[in-house]
């Protein structure tokens, strides 16, 4: 568009060139101002026109230019022969008006279609349907069902009625129930919120208009509310159907948040959306939405209130027998030796969620095809587990021996006091090998069952396997180092947790001194306490860990040479799994006649299993 108009200017310039009474300027003929001065002094001239840069002569074989010089005596010249002469510009009111007017105006013009033709294809629509939700929605029949979904048996629960009531909407009319018109899914990130909604719409075969919340908004006033209109008036043409929005608290941030004004465009669509629920009729043209959210907690209390979302539901991490279920799913098409155990790559796996499941699984095959593997073994997704936990293998990290030599203290420390302390988690693996960022080597402990509660002497026991890298160290290299920041921070972080939130401590008693608010993305906690009190805080959590370390470096002692075994092995194979310290603590406790806590610990699991199966 903006090349046509330049090149309707340059032809409306050619057309409008300088004219004047000689008739056109292209019939003229260029002549030296010699020339033009012997025609003057040969009476051959009738007229001349002096410009500011040329002089023009007429006579009857036609008009003649000549570039002008400076010359005084030619008005005297022509005086003399009787010529008579006139100034002339060199430009007319039609060229002046193009180069004044016309093309800047084209040129503006040009531009501004321009910058309005990009608008429109980012947004879609003219400018007249700027707030089209058309090309932001994807309206779909999903082919999910329940059956894909895994490891949220308790949130299937809450919307089979859902799909019941979309499908057979009669029985529940007949009763004078009303169907929840909003469910709003909550839950940490990668849970599967999304995947829940689309099983709901695949179950019960209806149309499935799925949308981000953040499309909504754009640099426009009104565009997000022009969206949200356009939104629901799709949705009740194809009703019965679902609406769902996902990341909600993009545009359902609680209004009252703001104290100092907030964002405009935000809040009117907002009111847009609270308006459209309250408007539809669900029995009539059932529309059910559904949104997700992992920050529930800064919606807007207008949106959470009986008639928008009804109801909430919690889509949480799985536990032991939902990982199972997702890793059986997830691994449907993958290539599987028979000899996986997927029981204890569950057991690894506390506290991922669906998502990072599937992302184990999927490393899993990537190992194994980059090893050329005809099935995906045990050791490839124990390898892809312990990727996602701490990171990828720094086999290039070059650590010098003195250095590989604490590691391997620190870390046999650590394996140590977690296999024969009661309450803590056992050891799957301990290896030197630097992974991630800045971890020169881990040891990977699994929980038995999932932890929902945590007894007194079980957070005793983890500040314990925390201590026992440091306590390694000082029994052993004689000296400490910067190995164990980060075990020091989070046995620091469960004491005083221990003193100021679970009551645990004489300290403050059952009173409580730190309120924490827990939310999916980050927690914060709340102090409420004295200056006096925070002393005594202080002091109480260095007494505890001094008395906790000093019990770790006596266990440590005690076991002296199975540390120094472990250590020799583990620095000749940089990695051993749990089963062999398991060996190497049981073989040094009969050498040395002394009561192995294995035996001990081993007994107490196998009751709580036993307790456990008659639950």
């Amino acid at each position: 568009m903006f090349i046509i108009f330049v090149v309707l200017a340059v032809a409306i310039f050619r057309m409008l060139s300088p004219n004047d009474s000689f008739g056109n300027f292209n019939s003229s003929k260029n002549i030296a101002y010699s020339e033009f001065k012997n025609l003057v002094q040969n009476n051959q001239v009738s007229k001349v026109f002096i410009g500011q840069t040329t002089v023009k002569a007429q006579s009857n074989n036609g008009v003649f230019v000549a570039r002008k010089v400076q010359d005084p005596g030619l008005v005297a010249i022509l005086d003399e022969a009787k010529i008579p002469y006139a100034s002339y510009s060199e430009t007319n009111f039609l060229t002046d008006m193009l180069f004044t007017w016309v093309i800047p105006i084209f040129i503006f013009f040009g531009i501004w279609m321009l910058l309005v033709s990009r608008m429109q294809k980012k947004v879609g629509g003219g400018i007249l349907g700027i707030g089209s939700s058309k090309k932001l929605v994807n309206s779909e029949k999903p082919n999910v069902k329940f059956s894909d979904v895994a490891g949220v048996e308790e949130a299937k629960e809450e919307v089979q009625e859902i799909v019941d009531y979309l499908k057979n909407p009669e029985k529940y009319l007949r009763l004078g129930a009303k169907i929840p018109k909003g469910i709003l899914l909550v839950g940490p990130p990668g849970t599967g919120k999304t995947l829940l909604a689309k099983a709901v719409a695949g179950e019960a075969s209806v149309p499935f208009f799925s949308i981000a919340a953040s499309s909504f908004i754009e640099m426009f006033v009104g565009v997000g509310a022009s969206r949200v209109r356009d939104l629901f008036e799709n949705a009740k043409k194809e009703a019965p159907s679902i609406v769902f929005i996902d990341e909600i608290d993009a545009i359902g941030k609680s209004r009252s948040s703001s104290p100092m004004g907030g964002n405009d465009e935000r809040e009117q669509t907002l009111n847009q959306l609270l308006s459209e629920m309250d408007g539809f009729d669900a029995d009539r043209s059932p529309v059910i939405v559904m949104a997700a959210t992992n920050r529930p907690e800064i919606l807007d209390a207008a949106l959470l209130r009986p008639g928008r979302f009804d109801r909430q539901v919690l889509v949480d991490r799985p536990d032991f027998k939902g990982r199972m279920d997702i890793l059986k799913i997830h691994m449907k098409g993958v290539k599987i030796s028979k000899n996986v155990d997927i029981e204890e790559i569950a057991r690894l796996t506390t506290g991922l969620a669906g998502a990072d499941l599937e992302n184990v699984v999927n490393e899993a095959a990537l190992l194994a095809g980059r090893g050329e593997k005809e099935f995906v073994e045990q050791e490839d997704l124990i390898e892809a587990v312990e990727r996602s936990i701490a990171g990828l293998e720094k086999k290039s990290r070059r650590v010098n021996p003195k250095e590989k030599r604490i590691v391997a203290y620190h870390e046999c420390g650590h394996a140590l006091i977690a296999e024969v302390t009661k309450g803590a988690k056992k050891v799957t693996k301990v290896s030197i090998i630097p992974r991630g960022l800045a971890a020169l080597g881990y040891t990977l402990n699994a929980p038995e069952e999932n932890k929902f509660l945590m007894q007194y002497h079980e957070l005793i026991a983890e500040v314990d396997v925390l201590l026992g890298g440091r306590a390694a160290e000082k029994v052993f290299i004689k000296e400490i180092s910067t190995g164990a920041s980060n075990d020091l921070e989070r046995a620091t972080d469960i004491i005083k947790a221990m003193i100021s939130m679970y009551g645990m401590s004489d300290v403050a008693g059952l009173m409580v001194l730190e309120k924490q608010r827990n939310t999916f993305l980050t927690g914060q906690t709340i102090k409420d306490y004295s200056e006096k009190m925070a002393e005594k805080l202080d002091e109480s959590v260095k007494t505890i860990l001094d008395e906790r370390f000093d019990v770790v470096v006596k266990t440590l002692e005690d076991y002296k040479g199975a540390i120094e075994n472990m250590v020799k092995a583990l620095y000749e194979e940089e990695t051993i799994d749990g089963q062999r310290v398991r060996n190497i603590i049981s073989e040094y406790e009969v050498e040395n006649n002394l009561t192995s806590r294995l035996v001990i610990n081993e007994e107490e699991n196998e009751d709580l299993e036993q307790a456990k199966h008659k639950a």
